[in-house]
């Protein structure tokens, strides 16, 4: 009896005991969760003071005057603050709603929705909350305009570090993604001087959603955890889509990372339905909200969804048969797709008269050499470095941080691994079981758990697009931070290296996963902190004399309806800091912008003075602004150059040494914007100077003098 009491003891004992460890591991692990996300707040918060302050430091922006910040807006930024400001000086809120809805000063002679036509929702959201919050006492609206978007990088070094978080299991993988995120800035984001750009409001959301993409797809989850993953995915998914015109073609990239993963057999059923469908409820609710833009409704995604989902439902044996048979069966289902996406959005597009997003798909026919073009505007894209091909320097910056390399030997190795794990999965027999199918991924590699298997494609897929076009590389630079610091602090690349050298043991396996990112951030900060605070020692001062001057006496010396016309990027600022109306801006979605663009332009042309003066009176100008900078133009090559550009597309040889194509003739009158500033009679009987600097010249677009009936008699009897 006396021994049963002392074994009962010991089991109560040993049951304390382990009671006691669980409740310290479970106290240990909130506590290290705590400080992981505490770091990743910390990080979030460091880069977006970072940015802040080397925006304050390049612009002295606290100490200039209010029509000195309006200009560091430049190009479409301006033009997106614009409607912020609008908003701001309207009378109320619906006044300044409707007068967005019913714009009449954004083109001239035209009423447009801009909350259709536009991605200014963040704008109106932005505006409405600075009107409604008590903060006008002691914030600039300007402020809380920049504060935010800077905040906004905040979010997206947490989503990066969350990432990295999930998919190696450490938190020290997220700290090393936000570092790496940090020390890149150059090649990471650009938004300390585009700060309205619309990629610089939606990047943070893209990157929240892949965050939850990568979630969603990690095994295990609960039924409950798998519907707030979806709603997660949902709401970043439809931000993302609001906040940036270029939405549809990086879900495009998106949906067809989705797709590979069906084919390869990574997803369920239910998996890749569910994926397809956020994107179409993203972006159809963006369509309610756009009222109605047929842009989304015309666009490829939509298209490429519908068509999968239609061919994956009539064939419902894909997924049976030999490796052979397979391989044969999803090559065929592909064509399938493809044929049936082409079919169906040729057919919405007529179906629509849509014709807002043809100048993307000339851009892309040209850049890839499958045809010669003098279309002015597709080589008005080619032309700028931002949609050429990636430099070769922006890898060596990302060496020098210590990332490119852990990111390109993680990349081969898993895409190694991932492609054993496609012959493995379309090998295998139909009607596993599901128990037998468990079993068979976990004796293969953890890497090709979904989640990996998605960021894997994600960081290939956005990689070919950065390489293809520079402005691209912001969305893949990101989220190369996060999968450099999985390989790091991830047990796919360790179990490799020290399987080959024959010491492989948790212990030791534990040791180099926690020990490397520290000793690399160690060494990142010893190597960049000296640089980052002589960074952030840096004094400058905004200077731009001559366009401060031009938008002074644009607002004292012109009547307040005055249209304008002139270049797209300088009519921006003109709508900012002005607010006179436009004959045409830098947002080209649409046809017959485009083409008044490309007619406005006819100022730097060979063209005469009547049919620049026709063209001018057309759209409504009352003046135009001529600048030097444009005219006399050497920042690009010849042919590229925009006066090139407009010679190519009039069939005109180009100015300067060297070769012309055959076909093109020589102009048979001087290009417009130099021969006006000789004062002839013909051209000052048409245009009066009414302003001149160093850089810009303002001309008022005057009325033809009809002929009198007496005149005209006098001129035909003469005759």
């Amino acid at each position: 009896t006396e021994q049963i009491k002392q074994n009962k003891l010991k089991k109560t004992k040993k049951k304390d005991n382990d009671i006691k460890l669980r409740c310290d591991w479970s106290w240990g692990s909130i506590i290290w969760t705590s400080v992981g996300w505490s770091v990743s707040v910390g990080l979030g918060l460091l880069c977006c003071i970072y940015v802040a302050t080397l925006h304050e430091n390049d612009l002295w922006f606290s100490n200039i005057k209010e029509v000195e910040r309006e200009i560091s807006f430049r190009t479409e930024c301006g033009l997106y603050y614009s409607y912020y400001k609008q908003i701001l000086q309207a009378p109320s809120i619906q006044e300044g709603l409707s007068d967005l809805i019913h714009d009449n000063l954004t083109e001239s002679k035209r009423t447009i929705n801009l909350l259709q036509r536009m991605n200014i929702y963040q704008e109106v959201f932005l505006s409405i909350l600075y009107r409604l919050l008590p903060i006008q006492a002691y914030l600039e609206p300007v402020y809380f305009y920049i504060y935010t978007v800077f905040s906004l990088q905040a979010v997206y070094v947490i989503a990066l570090y969350l990432t990295a978080w999930l998919l190696s299991g450490s938190w020290l993988a997220g700290a090393l993604a936000g570092v790496w995120y940090i020390l890149n800035r150059v090649d990471t984001t650009r938004v300390e001087f585009t700060i309205s750009l619309r990629e610089n409001w939606s990047l943070p959301f893209l990157a929240l959603q892949v965050t939850a993409i990568t979630c969603y797809l990690r095994p295990q989850l609960s039924a409950l955890q798998q519907k707030v993953m979806v709603w997660l995915m949902y709401v970043t998914t439809f931000c993302f889509c609001l906040t940036w015109q270029f939405n549809q073609f990086i879900l495009l990239v998106q949906a067809l990372i989705i797709y590979t993963l069906d084919c390869a057999d990574f997803l369920s059923t239910t998996q890749v339905t569910t994926l397809y469908l956020v994107q179409v409820s993203g972006l159809l609710s963006v369509w309610l909200l756009q009222f109605c833009n047929s842009m989304i409704l015309g666009s490829l995604v939509l298209s490429f969804i519908v068509a999968t989902l239609f061919i994956r439902h009539c064939q419902s044996g894909l997924k049976s048969g030999t490796l052979l048979v397979r391989v044969g069966k999803l090559l065929l289902h592909t064509t399938m797709v493809l044929l049936l996406t082409f079919t169906i959005n040729y057919l919405a597009k007529k179906a629509l008269q849509l014709r807002s997003d043809e100048h993307i798909f000339k851009f892309i026919k040209s850049k890839f050499a499958l045809g010669p073009t003098r279309d002015f505007d597709a080589n008005l894209y080619l032309c700028e470095e931002a949609f050429g091909l990636l430099p070769l320097d922006t890898l060596e910056r990302l060496g020098g941080t210590l990332m490119l390399y852990p990111y390109i030997l993680t990349l081969l190795l898993l895409s190694c691994m991932f492609t054993v794990a496609v012959l493995q999965n379309l090998s295998r027999p139909k009607g596993v079981s599901a128990d037998e199918r468990k079993g068979a991924s976990e004796g293969r590699a953890v890497a090709f758990r979904p989640d990996v298997a998605y960021n894997l494609l994600h960081s290939l897929f956005f990689g070919l697009l950065a390489f293809s076009t520079m402005r691209m590389k912001y969305i893949w630079t990101g989220h190369m931070c996060a999968v450099a610091a999985f390989g790091v602090c991830g047990t796919e690349l360790w179990t490799l290296i020290l399987s080959a050298l024959r010491c492989n043991n948790k212990f030791l396996l534990r040791l180099v996963r926690y020990a490397v990112p520290l000793v690399m951030m160690g060494c990142l900060y010893y190597k960049f902190w000296p640089k980052l605070m002589e960074e952030l020692s840096e004094l400058r001062e905004f200077y731009d004399p001559d366009t401060v001057e031009l938008m002074t006496w644009i607002s004292t010396k012109t009547p307040k309806r005055a249209v304008f016309a002139g270049s797209m990027q300088l009519l921006a600022g003109i709508k900012l800091c002005t607010g006179r109306v436009l004959t045409n801006h830098p947002h080209y979605e649409d046809k017959d912008l485009r083409e008044r663009t490309r007619q406005v332009y006819q100022v730097y042309a060979r063209r005469s003075l009547e049919e620049v003066h026709d063209i001018l009176r057309a759209v409504g100008a009352d003046y135009v602004v001529l600048e030097n900078s444009i005219c006399y133009e050497r920042r690009h090559r010849r042919g590229c150059r925009l006066r090139d550009l407009l010679d190519l597309a009039n069939g005109h040889i180009m100015d300067g040494p060297g070769d012309n194509d055959l076909d093109l003739v020589p102009a048979s009158h001087p290009r417009f914007c130099e021969a006006i500033k000789s004062d002839e009679a013909a051209y000052t009987a048409l245009f009066t100077r009414t302003f001149q600097n160093k850089t810009f010249h303002v001309y008022r677009v005057k009325k033809k003098r009809k002929k009198s009936a007496k005149s005209s008699s006098e001129s035909s009897s003469a005759q």
